[in-house]
């Protein structure tokens, strides 16, 4: 079985390029559902400035591979009857904890997209929408607290993300037909 990780900054079209792999069978982790379920635990409004909150205080409390550590379980399950596509890793420690318990099973696919792409993009989500000031201020947050260049830079594939969600799919297609 495979696991393979979609890595990116917000807006980048990670979610996207699960929905790809998810279409092919493979069970979809989104990392950030542990995040959400603590927010929805504590009785607070699902945003920007409670998410990080709780990102940071759960990594505080669980190290920098916190999201890897609390998937565990939901991984090793869903590889008892499928592949795995984690939406969402965003730490180098979370990189490592996963490369060294999958070894060559594990792989890494980095979506990339320009600030100025993710930011239109991510202005017009529906769920959970992002000004340009709060994209770029997560970004900042992102690269520095967490880590998040090094699963990048080590991504087995890069799919440019700056054009049509036809050209993604197709690209994503490109990666799942090596990794089959």
């Amino acid at each position: 079985m495979k696991v393979v990780s979609i890595v990116g900054m917000a807006g980048s079209g990670k979610s996207e390029v699960a929905r790809v792999f998810e279409r092919n069978r493979f069970k979809r982790i989104r990392f950030g559902n542990i995040t959400d379920e603590e927010i929805k635990r504590r009785g607070l409004e699902l945003n920007e400035e409670n998410e990080r909150c709780v990102r940071q205080q759960l990594r505080r409390e669980h190290g920098m591979a916190a999201y890897a550590k609390l998937n565990l379980p939901r991984i090793d399950d869903s590889l008892k009857s499928s592949n795995v596509v984690i939406d969402g890793l965003y730490s180098w420690e979370e990189y490592t904890l996963l490369k060294n318990r999958y070894g060559d099973s594990f792989h890494v696919v980095a979506v990339w997209a320009s600030p100025k792409t993710r930011y239109q993009r991510l202005g017009r989500r529906r769920i959970r929408p992002l000004s340009v000031e709060e994209a770029a201020s997560r970004d900042v947050a992102e690269l520095e607290n967490t880590n998040k260049g090094g699963p990048i830079a080590m991504a087995d594939f890069t799919i440019i993300n700056e054009t049509s969600l036809e050209d993604l799919k197709r690209e994503t297609e490109n990666v799942l037909s090596v990794l089959k």
